[in-house]
């Protein structure tokens, strides 16, 4: 049997060493959430929101050891990770309050003497999440899967395996039936065989996953030769089209916190900054002015802004695109370079004079990296912003009504005028293209994992 070892991205020291799960290990898991599928599906929608507010409660009172935990497993500043765990809460108290409604029989005419849509669940739900948002990612999934009556199974980032097993022992400790949600500890070694596996086994129902391009392929091909239900959340190069009437202060301003949150390593993080080229100039400099007041340093210190990268193989791919982008004829304004000494830090990079092609431009960069495209009008902003094969999220700036009418324009799963995209519990969230397919939060992501069945009495 293997081990893990995660290692703290501030120092490149290690921080603990786990063990994975052999076969005998993952079997066990998927029998013990199939067993508990089968009685949670049967308790009443409020027994299992219940277990929502437990959960939601033990978050809060938890929040310094759950916060420390993900600033050091995956360096995201300690600010940034109370943000984080106070989201999940949340997402739980909004859940809990809305499910009843989103999952009650929707009556519906026809010829019937009464017809109506039932929602009812599917069984084990296998979740494959990323290391970004080690807690938020995951409890979106599993406050929508657990409330509709499945089960879960996560299989998390190796890099952030204490939160994996730190989320699996928040369920318990919240009251949750042995078994209703379970991590299973794999390598990257593991993953090729045992992946399709899991999906391929009888016990599980369906699979959703966050993360890359590739991942989403090899998950989606395995759900399509078994005919599992699933949902995909992939990665994005979302537009933020800055238009010739935008009030350029606050765009620059929502334009560095959306770029550098999270150390850029976010996939609704506007990547691809769009901009009408009479303003282009300005909006630069305001925009840089705002990248020169971060701090980089390390995320456990207040007053930081901007953490480590996750890990050295990211920064260093990072590296590498930044390099191709200049090379072939991008402007390097700021940053563009690793940070010499101990942990994975990054310059805040801002590229100007990125083009169609370009690399920052073809290519998601996921990390604190700014490409700003010059427009010529407002058709031009529009074929620039559609110029990709992604389609999460799209943000546009306007004091006007042209901001809609653009935006509408733009391929994309949410859009966001004057705003900065970010997912709401409230609101569905997912994209379209090779950024995936299906929706998380809200009614619409809670309905996800359920049988929509119609019910027609004659």
């Amino acid at each position: 049997m293997g081990t893990i070892t995660t290692v703290d991205p501030a120092t490149g020291l290690a921080l603990s060493t786990y063990d994975v799960h052999d076969e005998a290990a993952v079997d066990a898991a998927l029998a013990a959430a199939h067993t508990a599928y089968l009685d949670w599906s049967q308790r009443p929608v409020a027994e299992r929101t219940d277990l929502l507010r437990s959960v939601g409660k033990l978050l809060t009172e938890r929040r310094d050891d759950y916060a420390a935990l993900i600033t050091s497993e995956m360096g995201k500043p300690l600010a940034e990770a109370y943000a984080e765990v106070d989201k999940c809460a949340w997402n739980c108290e909004v859940v809990a309050d809305s499910a009843p409604g989103w999952l009650a029989d929707h009556e519906v005419a026809s010829a019937a003497s009464r017809s109506w849509l039932s929602y009812e669940p599917l069984g084990v739900v296998f979740a494959v999440m990323p290391w970004n948002y080690p807690f938020w990612q995951v409890l979106r999934f599993a406050c929508a899967a657990l409330v509709a009556g499945n089960a879960g199974v996560l299989k998390h980032s190796p890099n952030v395996t204490g939160c994996a097993l730190a989320i699996e022992t928040l369920f318990a400790d919240a009251g949750a039936p042995a078994g209703l949600f379970t991590t299973v500890v794999l390598d990257d070694a593991q993953l090729a065989e045992m992946t399709p596996r899991i999906i391929g086994d009888p016990r599980v129902a369906a699979v959703t996953l966050t993360g890359s391009e590739r991942a989403g392929e090899a998950v989606g091909a395995a759900a399509g030769r078994f005919l599992k239900k699933s949902v995909l959340e992939l990665g994005g190069s979302d537009p933020f089209v800055v238009l010739d009437d935008a009030d350029l202060a606050a765009a620059a301003t929502v334009a560095a916190k959306s770029r550098y949150g999270n150390g850029g390593q976010s996939c609704i993080a506007a990547k691809r900054f769009i901009v009408a080229e009479s303003v282009a100039d300005e909006f630069v400099r305001l925009f840089v002015e705002q990248v020169a007041a971060l701090q980089v340093g390390p995320p456990n210190e207040s007053g930081t802004t901007v953490g480590p990268m996750a890990r050295d193989d990211l920064r260093a791919a990072l590296a590498r695109q930044v390099a191709d982008s200049v090379a072939q004829g991008a402007a390097l304004v700021c940053g563009g370079s690793p940070i010499d000494g101990p942990g994975f830090y990054f310059e805040p990079t801002v590229l100007d004079h990125v083009v169609p092609g370009m690399t920052s431009f073809t290519e998601e960069t996921f990390g604190p990296v700014a490409s700003i495209i010059r427009a010529r009008d407002d058709d031009h902003a529009v074929e620039l912003a559609n110029d990709t094969d992604y389609g999460l999220g799209a943000a546009v700036w306007s004091q006007s009504d042209r901001g809609l009418a653009v935006g509408r324009r733009i391929r994309s799963g949410a859009l966001f005028v004057n705003a900065m995209v970010a997912s709401d519990p409230r609101l569905p969230f997912g994209g379209i293209g090779r950024s995936g397919y299906g929706r998380e939060l809200s009614a619409e992501g809670t309905r996800e994992f359920t049988n929509v069945r119609t019910v027609y009495v004659g």
